[in-house]
């Protein structure tokens, strides 16, 4: 079973506009200058369950304010945590179908597509944006939007799908 490192519920620093923050708990990479070291542990935090959902998926839209919902960790697109993100994002699309859901990741689409794993292809097909990319420390660059190192890369998916097609 998923953990989750915490929830922020009016997140304002991850992506535009108002967001609810999700951070799944584990990592298998370890990255040096890591911002969120605790959440590398896949026993940090609380276990992901059908009550967390519930509350995630009421307070989206809470005070009728829309928010973007924001995937992080941790790893969200690790083994371990890929079924729960899933269900998450399926859930959400199905209750708010024009949501935006912005995924970060240390894999690369690439290697994500790699894996050829139905599962995958499901939370790809059903993202706004993937940010992908290890954090490098000797790239780290606070400029940047959504992202800390130069050699991560901000994947708008329907873009992304429309160029595959071409």
């Amino acid at each position: 079973m998923s953990k989750i490192a915490g929830i922020y519920w009016d997140d304002t620093a991850a992506a535009p506009g108002i967001a609810l923050s999700v951070y799944f708990s584990g990592c298998p990479f370890h990255c040096p200058g890591c911002h969120n070291p605790e959440a590398q542990d896949f026993n940090y935090g609380e276990e992901f369950t059908w009550d967390i959902l519930d509350e995630i998926m009421h307070k989206l839209n809470k005070n009728g304010v829309k928010r973007t919902l924001c995937i992080l960790g941790g790893e969200p697109l690790c083994n371990g945590n890929l079924d729960a993100v899933k269900r998450l994002i399926g859930w959400c699309k199905h209750d708010f179908p024009d949501l935006k859901i912005y995924v970060w990741t240390g894999y690369t689409i690439e290697e994500l597509e790699a894996r050829d794993d139905d599962d995958i292809r499901a939370v790809l097909r059903n993202i706004t944006c993937l940010i992908d990319g290890r954090y490098e420390q000797d790239k780290r660059d606070i400029t940047l939007p959504l992202r800390g190192s130069s050699n991560q890369r901000i994947i708008m998916m329907e873009d992304y799908y429309a160029k595959q097609s071409n």
